[in-house]
């Protein structure tokens, strides 16, 4: 691919000089070089466009939502910067991955496919619409009709039986989780519904994201104080028992899409309230005086994969809450500059294994060390590179929608009417009965009888 070429000659110029990202914040050419290093080392960790490999999937340990984060960021990344070097890869595996259903519900995702899952595949495809990413063949799916499908699907799935309303976080009732209520997955179905709203302008969308906010803050999910909860867990027909670990990513996509929701209704006081008020518990929860960090795990040191990956999607929806409600730009942006001076400078490992990028260059996880701290994986690199480049936002064009410019076509009733990912099988009749009941008989015996002749 043309990125593997773009990469001989990026390697062979930084072989010439010392490995280390550098980054000077404010020079357009100098925050597209730092960007362009990282994400070539994020890319680095994919496979999926190897031959016999699946496109869009990421290699163990990884799980297939962040593969589907990790082409949300580089749609991002070519929208900044400019560079194309990556968007075959990104539109095939996005395409591949939306699957024959067209929803981003592939059958051998079945063993571990939540809503949150779907919903980081499904929030990939709505910036490729509202980015103008480029768009697919005709006879192809279709970015915006993507993510309308997953909002049509977790409308059906919403569950007032229980908490009185929510998205449970499993979608197949043979899943661990299937009895928790998570804020990712209500995360992932209100920002999505906010920027459907806004892209469309057709208020069911925004009808239902108002909902989810709204019992969010029912089930204490979100508090009087916006501190945003991880979720709920159903025991004996209540939802009393409350998981109160705060993550940066629950934070960020409530902060977005409450900004989102700032914009569609033109400029309604409570949606700033909102704005305000969950930003300002993000900045007293996750920084430490001016760097992000995340505060369950990092200082302790026990993040797991999927959490050493978090700080990325909080950048990103920090970013894009300023281009959502521009009076948060003053406080949002010397963060995003502080964050991403402390990033470059996790982004001078060399580890003997695991990073396929240019020597000197892989991203650690702390930024608060002042330098490499050893740990690395996509989610490292990838929290970098939205550090770095998330630093351009205010340069960056609005988010389209389809009265703007926006050129995705939509589908409002994708995926729906779609065939069970798990037929349901007839009844038995009584003849089928009778005659298994036989066959049983017949199999007895014969295990008898062979019993028999061989003690004889």
């Amino acid at each position: 691919m043309m990125w593997k070429l773009r990469a001989v000659g990026v390697i062979a110029l930084l072989a010439q000089s010392a490995t280390a990202v550098e980054l000077v914040l404010r020079n357009d050419a100098s925050v597209k070089s730092a960007a362009s290093t990282i994400a070539f080392g994020l890319m680095g960790y994919y496979t999926g466009n190897r031959t016999g490999d699946t496109p869009g999937n990421l290699p163990d340990p990884y799980f297939w939502w962040e593969a589907g984060a990790m082409f949300g960021t580089m749609i991002d990344y070519w929208s900044l910067t400019g560079d194309t070097s990556y968007n075959e890869a990104i539109t095939q595996a996005l395409l591949h991955q939306a699957s024959d259903t067209r929803d981003f519900m592939p059958p051998n995702q079945t063993r571990t496919l939540g809503n949150d899952d779907q919903g980081f595949w499904a929030m990939a495809a709505m910036s490729a619409a509202e980015n103008k990413f480029p768009d697919p063949p005709a006879d192809q799916p279709q970015w915006l009709a993507l993510a309308q499908a997953a909002f049509n699907q977790w409308a059906e799935r919403w569950d007032d039986e229980f908490c009185g309303g929510g998205l449970r976080w499993q979608i197949f009732t043979f899943n661990a989780g299937f009895n928790y209520k998570n804020s990712i997955s209500n995360g992932c179905f209100f920002n999505i519904a906010s920027r459907l709203a806004r892209f469309t302008g057709n208020q069911t969308y925004a009808d239902w994201a108002a909902k989810i906010f709204a019992w969010q803050e029912s089930v204490g999910l979100i508090t009087p104080n916006y501190d945003v909860y991880d979720g709920v867990t159903i025991k004996d027909g209540n939802c009393r028992e409350t998981d109160q670990i705060q993550w940066s990513y629950n934070h960020g996509i409530f902060l977005h899409g409450a900004a989102v929701m700032y914009d569609v209704t033109d400029r309604n006081p409570l949606w700033k309230q909102r704005v305000d008020g969950i930003l300002g518990s993000t900045i007293n929860m996750f920084y430490n005086g001016t760097i992000m960090i995340e505060q369950f795990c990092e200082e302790p040191g026990f993040c797991d994969i999927d959490q050493q990956s978090f700080k990325g999607y909080l950048t990103r929806w920090m970013a894009g809450t300023t281009q959502m409600a521009p009076h948060t730009f003053d406080v949002i942006h010397p963060l995003l500059e502080s964050s991403a001076e402390a990033a470059a400078k996790a982004c001078t490992g060399s580890p003997a294994t695991g990073f396929n990028g240019i020597p000197g260059t892989a991203c650690g996880f702390k930024w608060t060390t002042g330098g490499f701290d050893g740990l690395i994986g996509v989610g490292e690199q990838m929290n970098a590179l939205g550090a770095v480049m998330y630093t351009m936002v205010n340069k960056a064009a609005q988010p389209v929608t389809s009265d703007t410019g926006g050129t995705s076509q939509g589908k409002p009733d994708a995926g729906l009417n779609l065939p069970p990912m798990f037929p349901e099988l007839s009844p038995i009749t009584l003849g089928e009965r009778v005659a298994a009941g036989f066959l049983t008989t017949a199999i007895a015996f014969s295990v008898i009888g062979g019993s028999v002749f061989v003690m004889l």
